[in-house]
């Protein structure tokens, strides 16, 4: 017996992780700086670790009301009803609760590129086509709705990323109207993994009067929660009802929705992180030997000629980041920001390597 057909796909490549690249290089796991993955360096809210650890002993037990309740919890935050936040297995889970709800056998959406692979990867599985529509470097990466436009030809899903990773631009709040607005047939996921780190507005308030917009949010980010999974979109209010129909059962599971739950009202984690991350792009951008491009998000994109080479130099020296290749950039790297130490540190090492 074989698979179904799988070659369109293309396999998600996370960066790598801390524990691999210490046995490569023969480090010390304590002596490198994990700047590849846009993890929160500060780890996550302590009052979430109390909360993992109180309700370890219960996970013999289905989440049924701590799931509700972090619904309730984040459907508070943005003045929203309980059934317009469809929680899930991370952001991912969420863009795949849209696709099921929305994309029907054969059906095409459009992705940016570069942008996050599994946008395609998510449509893939359900049936859909992919098409691209490209962001240009000589125009900042800028994601503008007469770019999407152009590239748009009926499909039915387009994904919007602001802050965009790994460029870091921005769509602004009233570009992701008008193109919503240009496209009654089709959906529009805006999504704001990278949200809580920049100062626009979410695209929530649109929720109110288009019926074609979702927004995506993770925990995984500014929360630091990322080991957990736990992420959630949320939609209309007049299609919401749509989630208990191709949800997967108690979609989040215990710990993470105790951790989520805690996290959300530790607002003092949230400021300290957003408040690093913010410091650190701009020390970045004005300090690295590279050239750099503005960013929303808590990292900063360098070209630096030959990425990969840039990449392996930097390990070997005890800094982490993503080399870009993947995503179609091969002199580009991202570079997440780390604690205010972390950061000058890892600066001062990649302007040796640069």
């Amino acid at each position: 017996m074989n698979t179904r057909d799988l070659s369109a796909h293309t396999a998600y490549r996370a960066g790598r992780g801390v524990e691999e690249v210490a046995r490569e290089v023969g480090l010390d796991r304590s002596e490198l700086l994990e700047l590849g993955s846009n993890e929160n360096p500060h780890g996550p809210s302590p009052a979430a670790i109390d909360a993992i650890q109180a309700a370890a002993a219960n996970v013999h037990a289905y989440p049924k009301a701590v799931h509700a309740d972090l619904t309730a919890a984040i459907a508070d935050r943005w003045e929203l009803s309980p059934a317009q936040v469809w929680p899930g297995p991370g952001a991912d889970g969420a863009l795949d609760y849209l696709a099921r709800a929305v994309l029907a056998e054969g059906e095409r959406v459009l992705v940016p590129e570069p942008g996050f692979a599994y946008y395609e990867m998510s449509a893939r599985y359900h049936g859909g086509g992919v098409d691209r529509y490209g962001l240009d470097r000589e125009q900042e990466f800028a994601q503008s709705p007469d770019r999407v436009r152009a590239a748009h030809d009926g499909h039915r899903i387009v994904y919007v990323t602001s802050p965009h990773s790994p460029t870091g631009s921005e769509m602004s709040l009233s570009e992701i109207a008008d193109l919503a607005a240009s496209l009654p047939e089709t959906l529009v996921i805006a999504d704001e993994a990278y949200g809580e780190f920049t100062d626009r507005p979410s695209a929530r308030s649109l929720l109110d009067d288009h019926d074609n917009i979702a927004v995506v949010r993770t925990f995984s980010k500014v929360y630091g929660l990322a080991g957990l999974r736990v992420g959630y979109a949320m939609v209309p209010e007049s299609w919401a009802d749509a989630y208990d129909r191709i949800n997967t059962p108690f979609a989040v599971n215990r710990l993470a929705c105790r951790a989520g739950l805690a996290a959300l009202e530790d607002e003092e984690h949230l400021e300290r992180t957003v408040s690093s991350a913010r410091w650190g792009r701009e020390y970045i951008r004005e300090h690295l030997n590279a050239r750099t491009w503005p960013s929303g998000g808590n990292f900063v994109l360098a070209a630096v000629g030959d990425a990969t080479a840039v990449a392996e130099a930097a390990q070997r020296v005890g800094v982490i980041v993503r080399d870009c290749t993947s995503f179609g950039l091969p002199d580009c790297i991202r570079i997440s920001t780390g604690t205010r130490e972390g950061t000058l540190t890892a600066v001062e090492r990649l302007n040796e390597v640069v």
